[in-house]
């Protein structure tokens, strides 16, 4: 298959061009890739290296994104590429969310093969997921537009750190979202995953505007993200912007990748954490991974 040529980016002096699909803004020089690792420039044009190229495809139970208040008890058709624009320290999915394209075996699947096999299998919807999609857009978004032609939903499990333009063009085809909020901490997100509080705050509300059902997942890490004043003011956020109504997982935070050294959540943190959110008004609070 041909490679697809990016959306969003700029041409600039010598060969190497802008990426400007999330905050980090890569400037690429030829033969390169941003830090996604899956968007390369060749000849002055940003490739990306995964469209059409899953390296993961399972059928979920909607439950598993965590998406619990929406269509409980339907399953959906999971994929993912290869490729992050964060680096968590303690990412589950190293092995394919950190990895080169080239690394990671896939398969070939367009857009409507990919429609068609979750007719198939009679999913009423697809999830994006395990990785980070937003780094390949592109794909997502032909695939959901196909997907609701012909009456399937849409789910993305994301990070949620992407530029308004680009964010603005997948929207209306989304149905439902969870967004990995890691902490209320922009230090903490610089330090743990590479990125800003900000623009994953402006992604939660540019969802709730448009209408995308969201549930947001925080995994609390034992000495990292687990000061409960912190998680008493993210609760307080939340509902200050009208999504007490929101479903808020807890999850149970095990040893991984480069946080080894860590001991698990303790029950009792994430007891702690839910009795805080009701006390700030969240309506629904679960705890997972436990």
């Amino acid at each position: 298959m041909e490679k697809h040529e990016c959306n969003y980016y700029t041409k600039l002096d010598d060969g190497v061009v802008e990426c400007r699909l999330c905050p980090h803004h890569c400037h690429i020089h030829e033969g390169r890739t941003g830090i996604c690792r899956s968007r390369r420039n060749e000849g002055g044009r940003l490739l990306n290296e995964v469209y059409a190229k899953p390296c993961a495809l399972a059928i979920d139970p909607v439950e598993k994104k965590p998406l619990y208040h929406f269509h409980p008890g339907t399953k959906c058709l999971s994929l993912s590429c290869t490729g992050c624009n964060f680096h968590c320290l303690n990412c589950q999915n190293h092995d394919i969310s950190q990895a080169r394209p080239t690394q990671v075996n896939h398969y070939s699947l367009t857009p409507q093969e990919l429609v068609d096999l979750c007719i198939e299998h009679h999913c009423p919807g697809i999830a994006y997921t395990y990785t980070e999609p937003l780094t390949y857009i592109e794909y997502v978004i032909d695939c959901a537009r196909l997907a609701h032609e012909k009456g399937l939903w849409n789910i993305l499990v994301s990070a949620g750190y992407v530029c308004r333009e680009p964010l603005a063009d997948l929207l209306p085809y989304l149905d439902a979202a969870n967004i990995d909020l890691k902490s209320f901490s922009d230090d903490i997100y610089q330090r743990v995953s590479g990125g800003r509080l900000s623009t994953v705050l402006d992604t939660i509300l540019a969802m709730r505007d448009a209408g995308v059902w969201l549930e947001l997942t925080n995994l609390i890490i034992p000495t990292i993200n687990d000061d409960m004043a912190m998680i008493r003011q993210m609760c307080r956020w939340i509902v200050s912007e009208q999504l007490a109504d929101a479903p808020l997982h807890f999850s149970r935070f095990f040893p991984q990748y480069r946080l080894k050294h860590l001991p698990p959540t303790p029950v009792a943190t994430l007891r702690e954490a839910r009795q805080i959110a009701f006390e700030e008004g969240v309506k629904h609070v679960y705890l997972g991974n436990v």
